[in-house]
């Protein structure tokens, strides 16, 4: 049985192409989508023109935000192409006439170069709310009655204006310290993890179709090994190789992005139980279709279907709420839910026994079928 499960897990990384796949593509989405939205990443806003005193507040509202780093470029040219080789999330053009725009009546336009990424669409935003934050005082100070400009702006500065309160509440309570579940790589890891490791376990059912192809399996019933015991390390093989893809990318988020993955012993039985899901499904599915090609077709949509609706895409709190119920449907929204619980509410093995129970019903279903699915194609 331990034979059998082992030779499976081998047969995963000798494929040059599945080192890549298993290993190497999972970290690579993790730090970009980490990067992308969060883990403390401040993106770079290049000024280009604007040596005035007016362009000087403008520059000094936007180092305040503390929302991003103001650099000054030399001109258009050479801010484009900051922006272009990702030097740059964005740049803001200062033109000339925005001196005398400021201090008179006239209309002037702020060009911003940005990239189309996450992060500068947000910056994006940022400096337009400064940039209307900053022309507030100026527009008024230029329609107002006696004084020179600067003293009318000085007054249109001071001027405090109620402005509207808004209050927030936190739900749920926060993690402890040294938590980091406003990490862009907390989310990042954790979904990757669940789409990777049920992914792998369904493109990973071809081994099971070429075992039974080549007529290894056969050869193995005609050995004085129990069937049950053949049975048994098939599944244990289909297990192997979903922990496998699963302990990757949980101990190299770990190591490399600093992941903390909360409670030891409940992040391992939930690692563990979703594993037992996928290699169900990937036991199921190699039994279930008759060539490799019909297994990695559906293997691919299944994986990648079932986690997008089951939240491994887009968070299961952006979708209305019949679609996080046809979301529960799925495996990989409960996992969700139990590392929510570990990852953001400091929860314990014991908080996600709800989401284990639900798991180990879908493991057990899923290896019922396949059992039976394969035991009756392995003895026609």
């Amino acid at each position: 049985m331990i034979a059998i499960a082992w030779v499976n897990l081998v047969r995963l990384f000798r494929a040059r192409a599945n080192i890549f796949f298993v290993i190497v593509f999972p970290m690579v989405l993790i730090m970009v989508l980490g990067l992308s939205f969060g883990s403390g990443f401040v993106p770079k806003l290049g000024v280009a023109g604007g040596a005035g005193a007016r362009a000087g507040e403008l520059v000094a509202a936007l180092e305040r935000t503390g929302r991003m780093e103001v650099v000054r470029v030399g001109d258009d040219a050479e801010a484009r192409e900051l922006v272009e080789r990702g030097r740059l999330a964005a740049a803001l053009i200062v033109p000339e006439g925005y001196e005398g725009a400021m201090s008179g009546r006239s209309r002037v336009a702020l060009p911003l170069l940005s990239r189309n990424e996450p992060s500068s669409l947000q910056l994006g935003a940022a400096v337009r709310s400064v940039v209307q934050q900053v022309a507030m005082p100026a527009r008024a100070a230029a329609y107002a009655g006696d004084g020179s400009f600067d003293q009318r702006l000085a007054r249109a500065q001071a001027v405090q204006v109620p402005g509207v309160t808004v209050s927030y509440a936190t739900i749920g309570a926060r993690a402890g310290s040294g938590s980091r579940t406003d990490d862009g790589f907390v989310a990042a890891a954790s979904t990757q993890l669940l789409l990777f490791t049920f992914l792998t376990s369904l493109t990973g059912a071809t081994a099971l179709i070429e075992t039974r192809r080549y007529g290894v399996s056969r050869r193995m019933y005609a050995t004085p090994m129990p069937g049950g015991r053949i049975l048994l390390g098939e599944a244990a093989g289909r297990v192997a190789v979903a922990l496998a893809q699963g302990l990757i990318i949980m101990l190299g988020s770990a190591l490399i992005f600093g992941v903390r993955w909360g409670d030891p012993l409940g992040a391992a039985a939930l690692l563990l139980a979703f594993s037992l899901v996928g290699g169900g499904a990937g036991m199921l599915l190699g039994a279930a279709m008759r060539t490799e090609q019909q297994a990695l077709s559906l293997g691919l949509l299944l994986g990648l279907g079932l986690g997008a609706i089951g939240g491994a895409m887009v968070p299961l709190d952006l979708l209305p709420a019949t679609m996080r119920q046809v979301a529960h449907l799925t495996p990989h929204a409960w996992a969700m839910d139990g590392f929510a619980e570990l990852l953001g509410r400091n929860g314990t093995i014991a908080t996600i026994l709800p989401q284990l129970g639900v798991l180990a019903g879908y493991a057990a279903a899923l290896f019922a079928l396949g059992t039976w699915r394969l035991r009756a194609a392995l003895t026609r």
